[in-house]
């Protein structure tokens, strides 16, 4: 890989700067959180995103017109990958802590493989079960069984966990379906329309927000709104697209590799910014998590197709 990188490292800097994008993505979302009601801010993030990639859209559907019996899919695909996974991360984040959430989202991969191997009969070697028994070993230990055990618990931040699974569950499941919708249409058709959905489904429940405290909008202050900007043109969309150009030139399993950078990212930010801190069983966790994603993809020459965007 090395030798690829220092030929065409151009897609190996795409790909590490999606991830790096993602990576601060945790914490921005963190303090974003403290200015804007949850689903206000999910439907003007993907609300943004989606006016501007209508253009790119249309112009992919003047190439592949949307099908009427692909409508529902693509409807599941969204609510899935969008609302489901944008509705459990935010309420997550808010009672976890950034470092637990980008280290727990680690076990996306695994759980792709777990659940195609269910689901869809693919192959599956028995390295990679013994991989993903590590990673979700290691994602037990975090989400915080050795504080349940000897009484240490902590019920927020064990919530928060949890939902943070939850958004990563969420998230397989809709990756799942989406596999035969990428055959079908562009990665860039799929992604909008999910963003479209996400946006509509959003739009009730943000209003309801306003409803219920309309000076909300007047309480947001310039770091607020630096946050949205990020998560809207940083997160959703230029991450996506320098993930995608580096993935259509390098491959699914490299790029891939470089998703260790975001719980790195994370971790470092968190505790320059938010002050936050690690435990040895988050330690041990995370490793478990480390070899658990290498030996539970290691073998399988397509774990994890295209993501939409990361959170």
């Amino acid at each position: 890989m090395s030798s690829a990188i220092f030929k065409s490292p151009l897609p190996y800097l795409a790909l590490l700067l999606s991830h790096l994008i993602w990576g601060g993505n945790f914490v921005v979302a963190k303090i974003t959180l403290q200015e804007f009601p949850p689903s206000s801010l999910a439907f003007l993030r993907f609300g943004l995103a989606a006016l501007f990639l209508i253009p790119f859209f249309l112009t992919e559907t003047k190439k592949t017109r949307i099908h009427r019996r692909d409508l529902a899919p693509l409807v599941g695909i969204g609510v899935l990958m969008i609302t489901l996974n944008i509705s459990f991360f935010f309420a997550g984040i808010t009672k976890t802590t950034a470092i637990n959430a980008s280290t727990l989202t680690l076990v996306i991969p695994m759980l792709s493989v777990l659940l195609s191997w269910i689901l869809l009969k693919e192959k599956v070697y028995l390295i990679n079960l013994l991989g993903i028994a590590l990673g979700l070993s290691g994602a037990l230990i975090i989400i915080g069984l050795p504080e349940i055990i000897f009484g240490q618990l902590d019920s927020e931040i064990l919530m928060g966990n949890v939902l943070i699974l939850l958004a990563a569950t969420s998230w397989v499941v809709g990756s799942i379906l989406s596999r035969r919708m990428l055959k079908v249409y562009s990665s860039l058709s799929v992604t909008a329309f999910a963003f479209f959905i996400g946006a509509a489904t959003f739009l009730l429940p943000a209003v309801s927000e306003y409803l219920k405290n309309p000076l909300w909008p007047s309480q947001v202050t310039i770091l607020g709104i630096v946050g949205l900007i990020y998560m809207t043109m940083l997160s959703s969309i230029s991450g996506y697209f320098l993930f995608e150009w580096g993935l259509a030139k390098t491959s699914v399993d490299r790029a891939n590799l470089f998703q260790y950078v975001e719980p790195a990212i994370a971790a470092i930010l968190a505790i320059l910014i938010l002050g936050e801190t690690v435990n040895k069983y988050f330690m041990t966790g995370a490793v478990l998590i480390a070899a658990g994603l290498y030996l539970g993809t290691l073998g399988k020459e397509v774990y994890h197709h295209h993501k939409l965007h990361r959170v």
